[in-house]
């Protein structure tokens, strides 16, 4: 393979999970000398997403074709469910194109959580009619897997996800009166963020991370510390200082903040649904609770290490060896069939 082509309705400026492992893919890809092209919202004309304006919508998805046509790659692979992956995967089924795809969310149970009357059977059988036609989809992990062949889909191969541990690693901690509770990711309802605020915790409640229900809740939580977005080193020092990171999520197939927090020496409490159940190793390197507040308190006497210990064993360079591995080769009529279509 010599140029990947990959398509995304989830790019910069997004700041999200799916970003960031697709980013780690095309960086891998590249170091190892082969081309990527991108597909991606900014080379189009966009509105914003209903209920979550952070997110632009593609208002041209027909473009994708051409694009198509024009990049002529060895392989492709569509990210995600939205219109340029709708229009990509139109284009690919009809001209007989072999491609791969992913499933990063819980998308009926995302779509459900923001539309209440939007039944989960309708979200299911639009991933079933959207990823049928692809050659592979890679889904997060064994559990997530299990969940997604129960409900009908073929062709599904773990990925996995990974963290970069020179950037997130244990720092000096100052000596706490009383411990951190912290929250990192999206404010939005689909993150189930309430659950967090709503505990009754000695401490300190920390969230670090913006989003459409930040307002809200600010006003209704104003005891928790709300301090936005963090990138960088600043984003390290919020994992690296906080006693327990909560993560209350029922919807994320992964959530690779979970592996950040663990790779800076923070345990986790989660409920125990498919994502916390891949990753916290109960009694290690966190607690999974349906009572949340009593897993957070149980963390507070795992070993920083172990958690250290366990997320220096998912690389990102693991995770992108699976996804070279998954892809699959662009017939050699593709040339013919683009051809007919331009014409």
């Amino acid at each position: 393979m010599k140029k990947l082509l990959l398509i995304t309705d989830a790019w910069y400026p997004q700041i999200n999970g799916v970003v960031t492992t697709l980013t780690h893919m095309v960086t891998y890809l590249q170091q190892q000398q082969l081309a990527v092209e991108i597909i991606h919202p900014a080379r189009f004309r966009t509105l914003p997403c209903p209920t979550y304006p952070d997110i632009r919508l593609v208002l041209t998805p027909w473009q994708v074709g051409k694009l198509i046509h024009d990049c002529q790659p060895d392989a492709v692979h569509i990210a995600t469910e939205g219109p340029l992956g709708i229009a990509a995967r139109s284009y690919l089924h009809k001209h007989h194109i072999p491609y791969t795809t992913s499933l990063h969310t819980k998308f009926p149970e995302y779509v459900s959580s923001r539309f209440s009357w939007v039944p989960l059977r309708w979200g299911y059988q639009f991933l079933r009619w959207f990823h049928r036609p692809s050659q592979q989809v890679l889904v997060t992990t064994e559990s997530n897997a299990r969940e997604l062949r129960n409900a009908g889909l073929e062709h599904l191969q773990v990925w996995g996800r990974g963290v970069d541990t020179e950037q997130f690693r244990p720092q000096q901690r100052p000596a706490n009166t009383d411990p951190v509770f912290l929250y990192v990711g999206r404010v939005a309802v689909e993150k189930n963020i309430e659950a967090f605020l709503r505990l009754r915790l000695p401490g300190r409640k920390r969230v670090v991370g913006d989003g459409p229900a930040r307002a809200d809740l600010q006003a209704r939580y104003p005891d928790a510390e709300w301090v936005g977005f963090k990138t960088g080193q600043a984003l390290v020092d919020e994992y690296a200082r906080a006693d327990v990171f909560v993560f209350p999520s029922l919807t994320d197939t992964f959530g690779l903040v979970m592996l950040e927090a663990l790779a800076c020496g923070t345990p986790i409490a989660a409920f125990p649904v498919t994502g916390p159940i891949d990753v916290v190793q109960p009694g290690v390197t966190g607690y999974l609770e349906q009572d949340l507040a009593k897993a957070a308190m149980q963390c507070l006497s795992l070993s920083r290490a172990d958690c250290r210990q366990f997320a220096e064993a998912n690389s990102w360079q693991q995770c992108a060896e699976r996804f070279v591995q998954s892809l699959v080769p662009v017939f050699t009529n593709q040339e013919d069939d683009c051809a007919e279509t331009s014409q």
